[in-house]
């Protein structure tokens, strides 16, 4: 494993957890947002994360050998709509978007959740600046080794 290889995993860290911070600061932006462009109601988005480079074992090794550069790390798959929250459902009827009832259907995004998981994705974006602040140090020191 190269220095490069490091500051390679610690940047894809630090581009995924503030594009998660993104993703939450949008979910908290829209938690009121009963109407969205298609009528319906604004839907919690969700980032899932995988390895970079998760491959079968023979193909791993053949592209590690072929390519032995790769970027490692971590790599946004997908934003997903989390359709396995409730919706909030709250009586008003004084509400334009309420149905026949009286009910409003409000996103499935809960403040606090959110601001738990953005203190998380902000906890892991400093681990990674931090990691990469001391692969930089030891790159910097290696290159001092023969200077005195």
């Amino acid at each position: 494993m190269s220095i490069f290889d490091s500051f390679n995993i610690n940047s894809s860290g630090l581009t995924a957890q503030r594009f998660r911070m993104d993703i939450i600061s949008e979910n908290i932006a829209n938690a009121n947002t009963t109407r969205t462009a298609d009528g319906s109601p604004y839907v919690r988005k969700v980032v899932r994360f995988e390895e970079k480079g998760t491959q079968t074992p023979f193909s791993r090794i053949l592209n590690e050998r072929l390519d032995h550069y790769s970027g490692r790390g971590v790599k946004v798959t997908t934003v997903q709509d989390d359709t396995w929250t409730q919706m909030n459902v709250v009586y008003d009827p004084s509400h334009p978007d309420s149905d026949e009832n009286g009910y409003v259907t409000y996103p499935n995004v809960n403040t606090v959740t959110e601001m738990t998981n953005l203190i998380d994705a902000s906890r892991s974006y400093e681990a990674n600046a931090t990691a990469f602040t001391a692969s930089k140090a030891m790159a910097t020191k290696g290159l001092e080794i023969g200077q005195s």
